[in-house]
């Protein structure tokens, strides 16, 4: 039975393609800035590039960023930033000091396609990437035990990568963490894929058969199908707690204690819950919606 997990991880894998993740976060995001003054340029620099990162890693990064008044800078950049209070064409983004998040939210949400290079280049974008990363993942995965669960409801449903026929649900969820850690590497500026991250992989694998075990202890405790939400509910904990122990990882270098798993785990159980009772009771009512939810 383990061999034939291990089997079926393996073929899922083959269905990943680390460079492509790595080519999405190694562009180069060009950002223009305008301003009233030298103050105000320095004032948003500092915001995106802060001196607490080393010098050189500050000057490759600010080489990426134009100050609209700077001779050979670029008439337009992937990404426009206006001082607060300057009128700003369509499509530009107003960094206010007092509310700078807002400006990395409304890119985030307006440019989610840079968002793997703007957390690998920006410390402001980091942890709002990641942290969407790890929910993202941990809800497909509670979505997922749902969907195969009750095919009736979610006729077609699918995770973001190939499935192969006859895949356990064990194997896709631990799959699909194996893509998030390619994911949060990536968001960091860490090497990924299968051997830069042979550790990651093999520690994923090897708590796919506790999760596996948990579940069918779940169905043989809870019959007619009784046990799907709290399955959906593990399948979001377990990936959730994975998700922050590859964040610190890859952020300070080493992840996560058994302790510190556990207590994550436990952190995120009944979120896990509550969000697998929204999404059953979308999905059974037909509701749009679920992908924002």
């Amino acid at each position: 039975m383990a061999l034939g997990l291990v089997k079926q991880i393996k073929q899922a894998i083959e269905q990943l393609n680390p460079a492509e993740v790595r080519e999405e976060a190694d562009r180069d995001v060009i950002v223009r800035l305008t301003a009233s003054c030298p103050e105000a340029y320095a004032e948003i620099e500092d915001f995106l590039v802060p001196a607490s990162i080393t010098p050189a890693r500050r000057s490759e990064v600010l080489d990426c960023v134009f100050r609209a008044e700077d001779e050979g800078a670029p008439k337009s950049g992937d990404i426009e930033i206006h001082e607060h209070g300057l009128q700003k064409p369509k499509g530009a983004f107003a960094f206010n000091p007092d509310k700078p998040r807002r400006m990395v939210e409304e890119i985030l949400e307006a440019k989610p396609e840079l968002s793997l290079a703007l957390a690998r280049m920006f410390r402001a974008f980091h942890g709002p990437v990641t942290s969407q990363i790890i929910y993202s993942v941990s809800k497909e995965n509670a979505l997922f035990c749902i969907a195969t669960a009750l095919p009736d409801i979610a006729p077609g449903f699918a995770i973001p990568w190939a499935i192969p026929q006859a895949m356990s649900d064990t194997a896709v969820l631990s799959v699909n963490q194996i893509r998030m850690a390619f994911l949060l590497a990536a968001a960091s500026g860490r090497p990924l894929g299968y051997t830069e991250q042979k550790t990651e992989v093999a520690g994923i694998i090897a708590s796919a058969f506790g999760l596996r075990a948990i579940a069918r202890e779940l169905v043989g405790k809870i019959p007619l199908g009784g046990g799907v939400i709290p399955k959906a509910g593990i399948a979001f904990a377990a990936t959730y707690a994975e998700g922050r122990s590859l964040e610190r990882l890859y952020r300070v270098g080493y992840g996560f204690t058994a302790e510190e798993r556990r207590d994550a785990y436990d952190d995120a159980l009944d979120r896990g819950k509550q969000l697998a009772r929204t999404l059953y009771e979308k999905l059974k009512q037909g509701r749009p919606g679920i992908d924002k939810e």
